[in-house]
């Protein structure tokens, strides 16, 4: 992590819930605030307001233009745009797609990601965009952060970090008051839940919520975590996915969630977050 990475993050645990107008005071003094925070979200240790900037066509819209238009499920006008988009050598940027409402052809776009066709590149929100600290920045700060090297850090954010580690350890040495014997049994009470057992509950789940067999993790890990950790639940899922038993399909649009809701998909090295359960 580079100096301009670790004052990112240290003046965004100066905000309130560890989140920010994109546009702050604090951030504009950030050097190369654009690519640190780019690079930061591509970590996954940040998140923060979205647009889609650039559009490719995917190997699946490729094929489907060389249907007869009577075969196919989308319109005439996303059809359109579908081959306006396939005529770019890469990626195209929203502004070259031009139609009568910028509005129409943003939900054009939706579809056609949602369907699979095309593949989105995102990029900071040119307006009223926020930033946060993830769940996975705020573990890596408290848990594998390791500094080194000679660097420039202000004592202003540096008292950002001290009251963060404080908060982390007041919470820390709350739990360690527990008596001994009453946490080795909730212990050994509580994480001792089966992969069958996980499998029912999610069943169980996409009843009550109707989420018709597309459980959103979220609502599994309000249930499970805890007693479960983020890592152990995580786990259970890959297992439950390998025997077949379920399958983790990832969020295209999260415009529909909360940042926490879709910050408890599980992170993938390439793609977007595994984010929905389906029972087979």
């Amino acid at each position: 992590m580079d100096i301009n990475e670790l004052n990112f993050l240290l003046q965004l645990l100066g905000c309130n819930d560890y989140r920010s107008s994109y546009d702050a005071i604090e951030f504009k003094s950030l050097k190369a605030k654009d690519k640190t925070c780019l690079s930061l979200g591509k970590q996954r240790l940040i998140d923060y307001t979205r647009e889609i900037a650039k559009v490719k066509i995917l190997s699946h819209g490729q094929d489907l233009l060389k249907l007869d238009f009577k075969e196919v499920s989308i319109t005439q006008e996303e059809r359109q745009v579908l081959e306006k988009i396939s005529k770019a050598s890469e990626q195209i940027s929203l502004s070259k797609i031009t139609l009568p409402e910028a509005s129409k052809r943003d939900e054009i776009i939706k579809v056609l990601i949602d369907k699979g066709l095309i593949e989105p590149e995102e990029k900071i929100k040119k307006t009223n965009a926020e930033v946060w600290l993830t769940e996975r920045g705020i573990e890596y700060l408290r848990d594998g952060y390791v500094a080194e090297g000679a660097g420039n850090i202000s004592l202003d954010l540096l008292g950002n970090y001290l009251r963060f580690m404080r908060k982390t350890l007041c919470g820390h040495s709350q739990q360690l008051s527990t008596p001994i014997d009453n946490a080795e049994l909730s212990v050994e009470k509580d994480t001792n839940i089966g992969d069958e057992e996980i499998l029912e509950i999610i069943r169980n789940l996409d009843r009550e919520i109707g989420s018709d067999n597309y459980l959103p993790i979220f609502h599994l890990r309000k249930k499970l975590q805890p007693p479960l950790t983020r890592d152990e639940l995580d786990k259970a899922l890959y297992r439950l996915q390998a025997s077949d038993q379920i399958e983790l399909s990832t969020l295209l649009d999260p415009t529909d969630y909360k940042p926490d809701e879709v910050e408890a998909g599980i992170i993938q090295n390439i793609g977007g977050s595994l984010f929905f359960i389906t029972v087979y």
